[in-house]
C-alpha cells in the first residue's frame, strides 16, 4: 500500500462564523495541502472536529473533498466510534466511491478490555468495504490498545493494513515494528516525533501540523524516508516550535490559528473547542514569520 507511504494530513474542517461547514474553505485547504506536496488526506478524522458534525454534513464534506480532490491523492475516511453497533451501521451507509481506506480510532471513554478492542476491530475489518487503518490515541481514548492485541489484529485480518499510533511509547512502537507482517504499515500518529519513527521502520505520518505547513513537512519526511536523516534534522529541528504551541490549547485550534494567518481559511470552532488565546496565537504568528509563511 504504497499509497499511504509519506505525509497523510488530517484535514481541518473549516467552518464560517455561523458555524456552518465552509466548503469553499474546505477547498483552499484541499488545494493547500495537495500544492504543498502531501501524499494523501484524512478527512473527518479528530482534527476535523467529526464528533460536532452531525451524518448529513458529514456526507457533504465527503462529497466535497471526493469532488475537489478529483482523484489527485488518496483519500482515507475517519469512521470510529465506542458503540461498534453504530460503526458497522455508519460502515453500511458509508458510500466508499472515491475514497482508498478507512481510518477507525481505538474505542473511547468505555475503556474496554484488550479482547474487547480486538473484537470490536475484527468485525469491523470483516464489514468494512475498505482496507482499515487502526487508531491508537490514549491521550484522547482512555485506552491504549497495547502492542500484543495491534500484532493479533495485524497477523489475523487481512483488510487491516496499518497503523496510525500516537500512545508516545516507544516501547510499545519497538515491539510493534519488529514483530508486524511485512506488509503491515506503521504511522506515526504524532508530528514531533515523526524523525525517529521513521528510522524505526515507520512509513510516515498521519500529521496535523502539515494543514498549515505542508511543503516544509512533507519534505522532511521525504527526506527521512529516503534516509536522509542528517539533511532532515534542521527541517525537523524548525518545526518543534511551532508543533507544541498549535498543541499548547487543544488540537485544531492551533492550527486553525495558523491557518488563518496563513490566509487559507478562518479558524471558527464549534462548541465545545473554542478559539485558542491571543497569547498563543502571537506566538504562533511569530513562529510563521521564522518560517517565512507570513
Amino acid at each position: 500500500m504504497n499509497k499511504f507511504h509519506g505525509t497523510g494530513v488530517a484535514i481541518i474542517s473549516p467552518f464560517k462564523q455561523d458555524r456552518s461547514v465552509d466548503h469553499e474553505g474546505l477547498k483552499n485547504v484541499i488545494d493547500h495541502l495537495i500544492n504543498g506536496g502531501v501524499e494523501y488526506i484524512v478527512s473527518l478524522g479528530t482534527t476535523g472536529e467529526s464528533v460536532t458534525l452531525n451524518s448529513e454534513e458529514k456526507r457533504a464534506v465527503w462529497d466535497t473533498t471526493i469532488s475537489h480532490v478529483n482523484g489527485r491523492v488518496p483519500l482515507v475516511a475517519g469512521i470510529g466510534g465506542n458503540n461498534t453497533a453504530e460503526v458497522l451501521k455508519d460502515l453500511k451507509k458509508f458510500d466508499d466511491k472515491g475514497f482508498d481506506a478507512i481510518l477507525s480510532v481505538c474505542p473511547y471513554y468505555n475503556k474496554p478490555t484488550q479482547e474487547g478492542i480486538y473484537q470490536h476491530y475484527k468485525i469491523i475489518a470483516e464489514e468494512s468495504p475498505l482496507p482499515i487503518i487502526l487508531y491508537n490515541v490514549p491521550g484522547r481514548t482512555g485506552i491504549n490498545m497495547n502492542a500484543e492485541t495491534t500484532l493479533r489484529l495485524a497477523h489475523d485480518c487481512r483488510n487491516i493494513i496499518a497503523m496510525k499510533e500516537a500512545s508516545g511509547n516507544f516501547d510499545q512502537f519497538n515491539k510493534i515494528i519488529k514483530d508486524k507482517p511485512e506488509d503491515f504499515l506503521f504511522i506515526s500518529g504524532d508530528d514531533a516525533i515523526a524523525l525517529p519513527l521513521i528510522s524505526m521502520g515507520a512509513v510516515g505520518v498521519i500529521s496535523v501540523i502539515a494543514n498549515a505547513l505542508p511543503g516544509i513537512f512533507s519534505t522532511m519526511v521525504r527526506m527521512c524516508l529516503d534516509g536522509k536523516f542528517i539533511e532532515a534534522q534542521p527541517l525537523h529541528h524548525s518545526l518543534t516550535e511551532f508543533t507544541s504551541l498549535c498543541f499548547a490549547e487543544g488540537n485544531p485550534g492551533g492550527v486553525k490559528s495558523a491557518m488563518k494567518n496563513i490566509g487559507i481559511c478562518e479558524d471558527h470552532m464549534r462548541l465545545p473547542l473554542v478559539k485558542i488565546s491571543d497569547v498563543t496565537e502571537n506566538k504562533i504568528k511569530a513562529q510563521l514569520e521564522l518560517l517565512n509563511m507570513i
